[in-house]
């Protein structure tokens, strides 16, 4: 058998013999199976006698921001390409207590997943007003009206993280210890409908170095490079390599106050920038002699 008629007989081969099948993923033109089976990689061990310095740190990443975008979109939960922002990720998670939620950054004060869901989505009893009836009185109304999480209502994040000095690598570290989705709060007064603004408050605080956590969030794509959809960095790594813009609210202080409590406006911004570049000097004043 010649060569020739060697290379004819293997150019003939049907296509359909060697066809790949993705009809289980009509939206791909392949399996995409990569990041549902990564495995989160553990932080280097780290002994208490090697760490030589430590502080830790309170930010905000604000999602108004252009960097941070990726964070907040898609708003819909049920977005055809089956892509999430970080609201739905974290809620979709708490919903299924597929990982612990604690109402505090300390992550001492652990909150019932079922529990919190059931409250926060509790429906509302109103009454509505429909008319008169033949004696003129008024006639109501009841309504129920459920209520849903909505992501979109999710523009800020608390993110609280530690910054250190370890002897065996001998160079400044940090590691995101928890996050908190961030929601305005309002609260109803008494038997009334008014409502009181409480502020800007943490629905909940999630331990980033959790294992469940971590092995969730390694599985899901952030899709922080909108211009090219492959090998897109997971949550888990968007904490690690901090990929996002966020401004100092509080530093580790005998106080255990933030910023806002003893300085505003300009002059709170300015202290941020220095209790970072504080930080930043301390990691390269390792390396003078």
């Amino acid at each position: 058998m010649t060569r020739k008629f060697l290379l004819y007989i293997l150019t003939a081969i049907p296509l359909w013999l060697t066809a790949q099948n993705v009809d289980g993923t009509p939206n791909a033109f392949y399996p995409e199976e990569i990041i549902a089976k990564q495995k989160y990689i553990p932080y280097p061990f780290l002994r208490e006698s090697d760490v030589v310095w430590s502080t830790m740190i309170w930010k905000t990443i604000d999602l108004n921001e252009s960097f941070n975008q990726y964070m907040y979109f898609p708003l819909d939960n049920d977005d055809k390409s089956g892509k999430k922002s970080l609201a739905y990720v974290l809620w979709d998670a708490v919903a299924g207590n597929d990982i612990p939620i604690y109402e505090d950054d300390e992550l001492k004060i652990p909150i019932d997943n079922t529990v919190f869901v059931e409250k926060y989505t509790k429906a509302d009893t109103l009454l509505l007003e429909i008319g008169y009836d033949d004696d003129d009185n008024e006639l109501y109304q009841t309504i129920i009206q459920p209520n849903e999480f909505d992501g979109a209502e999710i523009y800020r994040y608390a993110i609280k993280e530690a910054w250190f000095i370890g002897k065996q690598e001998t160079r400044q570290d940090s590691r995101r210890l928890a996050i908190a989705p961030l929601k305005e709060v309002k609260v109803k007064f008494g038997d009334t409908e008014e409502l009181i603004n409480l502020g800007i408050q943490p629905l909940f605080w999630i331990p980033l170095q959790n294992p469940i956590v971590r092995s969730l969030l390694v599985t899901q794509n952030s899709y922080f490079d909108e211009q090219n959809t492959i090998g897109q960095p997971s949550w888990d790594n968007v904490f690690i390599m901090q990929l996002y813009n966020a401004y100092i609210t509080k530093e580790s202080n005998k106080y255990t106050r933030t910023i806002n409590k003893y300085i505003t406006g300009e002059d709170a911004i300015l202290e941020a920038e220095a209790i970072e570049q504080r930080i930043f000097d301390i990691g390269d004043d390792m390396w003078e002699y």
